[in-house]
């Protein structure tokens, strides 16, 4: 492993907890810890085993032997997301400042891979409107499939830089920014990363850091709560970003709970998770709450389908009963609450949309040829057509091989495992045509 920077190792020699030689021989172990969360629309018994819960997080827990996940139908399920144990200290940020039993409309501003965002969607209240943002393209796509995966219809995936969320006005509930950073807190995880930090490094990441939130703040209610974290050390990048922001927006820092059993270091403007007193990687976190602005005070929208009938008679059979909206964008069916609606029917110029709700599918025919997004939902019906599949039909299915023997009913099918859906198939007697998108297709 190199040699950690010793510019960094000096800045740390002050700060509370931090202890060189402890620092420096967790990272010189080589020990990797996994961790993964359980979604909570989708409980199941994990086909691997987990040992230690973690401790800040309800649904978090530990793996001791890391299991081949590309070859689990569970993970390809959106059962549970693999998530690095310190990120999951957000659940304690959003469930001590928040009212979770309400609507809110809460941005995960630097979102993908979709780890947050998927904690975020399993703490939101069903009524609630999530917006996660990503700004690279083929991220957003990996946002938009892990979010899809989750199955729920409130999300929203936007591929955009947060300059164009500049006049939105205030909207937001709460915002959550994991900001671009220097990335030291990943030294154990990513050696190959030490050789890339510098302190000049840490300064072009602490001007960036300042821009994305002069540009988001702005769309934050009064009284809004934001969540600020990084996965990096460095106090340019931490702390001193939280006293720029309680100067220049006149924030107010709100200090958490916390259990000193954790290992967390609490600072006087944050909470630092150092790998040798916890068992995560690197990682910092801040909540801060703006005491100005506007209340967000939106014009409602009146949320009729815009689909015919005839529409709504083809899509009912594939959905169980609820009080979600069916809305068509592009001649492509979407299930989305009341809180999508309204962001759409607002902003949708405003933005480059790589997810609204859940898309359903397109009518051909007369008949819905369904999208993926529709296999992963939790709204999808009981009675559609299925195929449970054993655990090597599963992996045969999404390697795109043939997975299934002897004649059976032609029909359009529900491929499941543990009876959460992976894909879907047309059963055409003693073949089958394999919906599943080839980006999704295993190839290992």
């Amino acid at each position: 492993m190199p040699k950690l920077p010793a510019q960094l190792l000096n800045s740390l020699l002050l700060s509370d907890g931090f202890d060189a030689e402890a620092f420096a021989a967790v990272h010189e172990s080589g020990d990797r810890l996994t961790s993964v969360r359980l979604n909570p629309f989708k409980p199941t018994t994990l086909d691997f085993k987990t040992g230690e819960k973690v401790a800040w997080n309800q649904l978090g827990s530990y793996v001791d032997e890391r299991p081949y996940f590309t070859h689990d139908p569970l993970f390809h399920a959106g059962c549970y997301y693999v998530q690095e144990a310190g990120s999951m200290f957000l659940e304690q940020a959003l469930t001590q400042t928040l009212d979770l039993s309400k609507n809110l409309k809460v941005l995960d501003l630097c979102a993908a891979p979709g780890g947050k965002s998927t904690l975020i969607n399993s703490l939101l209240s069903p009524g609630s409107l999530l917006v996660a943002n990503e700004t690279v393209k083929s991220r957003a796509d990996v946002l938009a499939q892990n979010l899809g995966r989750w199955g729920m219809a409130n999300t929203i995936v936007i591929n955009n830089f947060p300059e164009r969320y500049a006049n939105m006005g205030a909207y937001f509930d709460a915002i959550v920014v994991d900001a671009p950073c220097s990335g030291s807190g990943l030294f154990r995880k990513q050696p190959e990363a030490i050789n890339e930090w510098s302190q000049d490094a840490v300064m072009t990441c602490c001007q960036r850091q300042k821009t994305i939130l002069d540009e988001i703040v702005p769309t934050l209610k009064e009284n809004g709560i934001l969540v600020y974290s990084t996965c990096s050390y460095s106090t340019e990048e931490n702390e001193n970003i939280v006293q720029w922001l309680m100067q220049q927006h006149q924030m107010e820092y709100v200090p958490l709970k916390i259990n000193n059993d954790w290992g967390i270091v609490e600072t006087p403007n944050g909470y630092r998770f150092y790998p040798h007193l916890t068992q995560s990687e690197g990682f910092f976190c801040a909540v801060l709450r703006k005491n100005n602005g506007e209340t967000g005070n939106e014009r409602p929208f009146k949320t009729t389908s815009n689909l015919l009938k005839n529409e709504q008679e083809v899509v009912k059979p594939f959905l169980k009963e609820n009080n979600l909206l069916l809305h068509k964008i592009n001649g492509r069916i979407h299930l989305m609450n009341e809180q999508v609606f309204g962001f759409l029917m607002r902003f949708d110029k405003n933005f480059y949309l790589k997810k609204a709700g859940t898309l359903l599918g397109e009518i051909k025919g007369g008949k819905l040829v369904p999208e993926q997004e529709l296999a992963w939902s939790v709204h999808t019906s009981e009675t559609v057509a299925k195929i449970e599949l054993s655990h090597e039909q599963a992996i045969k299915y999404l390697k795109k091989e043939n997975f299934l023997e002897g004649n059976h009913a032609q029909q359009l099918v529900l491929l499941t495992y543990k009876n959460y859906g992976l894909g879907w198939a047309k059963v055409l007697g003693n073949r089958v045509n394999n919906y599943l998108p080839n980006e999704l297709r295993i190839l290992k």
